[in-house]
């Protein structure tokens, strides 16, 4: 796994965190709010993630590791909706990927994931 977020951390992250936080990420830098839908239960889920542009992609920081529900979701579905800085886009050809030095994400942001063990990050691009 890539990140050391042990797994009490994200059941806490979810239920407190996340529900904080949702209202704020689609509208804060760095900050947004993937719209999926679960593969077995077919609800329909809003999370919110670290998110930044690369290249006319977005690249969200997987701080859970890709193993997360969530990835395994628009992974399933060959994308998702994104609400950032208060724009809906809709994003396709999701991509895994390892980059142990944060070089698609802010100069700003790397010692926060440096300090977290992020390494891997889900690319999508613009439908």
């Amino acid at each position: 796994m890539s990140t050391r977020l042990g797994r009490r951390a994200a059941r806490f992250n979810r239920r407190v965190t996340n529900r904080l936080l949702r209202p704020l990420a689609p509208r804060l830098p760095g900050f947004g709010v993937v719209v999926h839908r679960g593969r077995k239960s077919g609800r329909l889920f809003e999370t919110p993630v670290n998110v930044f542009q690369a290249d006319g992609d977005y690249v969200i920081a997987l701080t859970y590791g890709a193993e997360s529900e969530w990835v395994k979701n628009v992974a399933a579905a060959g994308g998702c909706e994104l609400i950032t800085r208060g724009r809906r886009r809709r994003l396709v050809a999701p991509e895994v990927f390892r980059d142990d030095e944060q070089r698609y994400v802010p100069a700003v942001i790397r010692p926060f994931l440096r300090f977290m063990r992020v390494t891997e990050f889900l690319r999508l691009e613009v439908a």
